[in-house]
């Protein structure tokens, strides 16, 4: 172990450093969209407790207190679903994406190079240069996953992760890796964890199931019962519906029968492995088993995330599909009361108009009865004939003089016509010509 320890390569090191960074990022994104999610599905299920508290409250007597206790049930059973809408769409919007899958296959790609840069590529003079190109593409693949956003946190655990120095059989994580070292420990760790993770799994996926036909059965029962426990019916579907929810976020099944393919194949592996004599496990026999063991859980790892982003897209398709019904509910309503004010105001602006023409009718009609009235009146008749006559003196007027200013320019026009008008003309000449001109009664300025 210590000379191990002495002749790490720098190489693994970042190796396993980013293969620490991808992994805690993974699981702790993983645990806490995990966490939120279920404080959806609880609050999903409180909020139906309270309405059937409220509703229960509601048929109780009067009693001290019961103000302030009314004010606290209104309090939480409106409060319940706006947090619940809340987390939710909290939840959508930093794990919607499901970022820690591609932190997780980030993570299982860097391990699947190590342990081929410690098996296949022993002896390879050019494995350094291989294993930094392939670091570099890889944590390129999960920038370009994470959306242009790759938030690493400072990792201050063991390199590599999960190992115990106390242990003398455990991988060191650095040391070149035999036919049996590599068989050891990672042909029989995988096949190990894969069996205690499908009982796990299994396990789960039974006690929700009993649980729904549990609360299922009772929700039956209070509905036969009628009266007022048919109350708790809402409360009982409610739970139900959480439980469905829940099985199918975890996508119990899928990994049920991923987990189980990796078993078998991985047995298959291990028995190959320990058929073969000493003599038989050749170093091809040694890479057949390593290229056989990294391409299946690499598989196994790419199938796990397709489904799981499967499962979180439908999860996330569904609350969409509320949330669409409630806009579309709202379009529909906005678009009827938008109906109904156009309606309203068309109808009050032809009843205001039918009005008020009637009323201008009336009034016009008023106004010219009055002045037909006024003018069929002997004074308006006695100024009408007035105002006849004086306008016919006013036109005789003006035609007389314009005659005699016609007839007085002519005289002079005819005094002078011998005499060119310009700027040699003398200006004695030219102001008694000016003074002939017949005066006007027009007034200057």
């Amino acid at each position: 172990m210590e000379n191990e320890t002495e002749n790490r390569l720098p190489i693994l090191e970042l190796a396993w450093t980013r293969y620490a960074h991808f992994d805690a990022m993974a699981g702790e994104r993983s645990k806490n969209h995990m966490k939120f999610r279920k404080w959806i599905a609880i609050l999903g299920v409180l909020a139906t407790l309270f309405a059937v508290l409220t509703q229960i409250y509601s048929t109780l007597p009067s009693f001290f207190g019961r103000e302030i206790l009314e004010l606290v049930l209104k309090i939480v059973f409106i409060a319940t679903p706006i947090t619940a809408s809340g987390l939710a769409a909290f939840t959508n919007w930093f794990f919607g994406k499901g970022d820690w899958l591609v932190m997780r296959a980030g993570a299982e790609e860097v391990l699947k190079e190590i342990f081929i840069f410690r098996t296949i590529l022993q002896k390879s003079p050019e494995r350094r240069a291989w294993l930094e190109k392939r670091l570099a593409d890889i944590q390129r693949n999960v920038h370009k996953g994470l959306g242009g956003e790759m938030p690493l946190k400072p990792y201050n655990g063991p390199i590599p992760p999960y190992d115990d120095p106390d242990d003398p059989t455990d991988d060191s994580g650095f040391a070149d890796l035999t036919g049996e070292q590599y068989f050891t420990f990672r042909v029989e760790s995988q096949l190990r964890w894969h069996m205690k993770k499908v009982n796990q799994v299994q396990n789960e996926r039974v006690r929700l199931q009993i649980y729904i036909i549990l609360f299922g059965a009772l929700g039956a029962l209070l509905a036969a019962f009628g009266g007022p426990l048919t109350l708790g019916v809402a409360l009982t579907a409610s739970i139900v519906a959480a439980l469905v929810g829940w099985q199918e976020l975890r996508n119990l099944d899928a990994i049920i029968k991923n987990y189980s393919k990796v078993q078998l194949e991985l047995l298959v592996i291990y028995d190959h492995w320990n058929n073969l004599t000493p003599e038989e496990r050749t170093d091809a026999e040694f890479y057949k088993m390593v290229r056989s063991t990294e391409d299946l859980l690499w598989s196994q790892n790419v199938e796990y995330i397709k489904s799981m982003q499967e499962a979180l897209k439908s999860v996330d398709e569904e609350e969409a599909e509320l949330v669409n019904q409630l806009i579309k509910k709202s379009v529909e309503e906005d678009k009827r009361l938008k109906q109904e004010m156009r309606d309203t105001v068309l109808e009050g602006t032809s009843e205001a108009m039918r009005t008020t023409t009637d009323s201008l009718a009336e009034t016009y009609r008023e106004t010219f009865g009055s002045l037909a009235e006024e003018a069929a009146s002997p004074l308006v008749q006695a100024e009408l004939e007035a105002m006849q006559k004086a306008a016919a003196e006013t036109v005789e007027n003006i035609v007389e003089g314009a005659s005699r200013f016609k007839s007085r320019l002519a005289e002079i026009a005819e005094k002078y016509k011998d005499i060119e008008v310009g700027k040699e003309t003398p200006a004695t000449v030219l102001h008694e010509m000016i003074s002939l001109y017949p005066p006007t009664e027009e007034v200057k300025g």
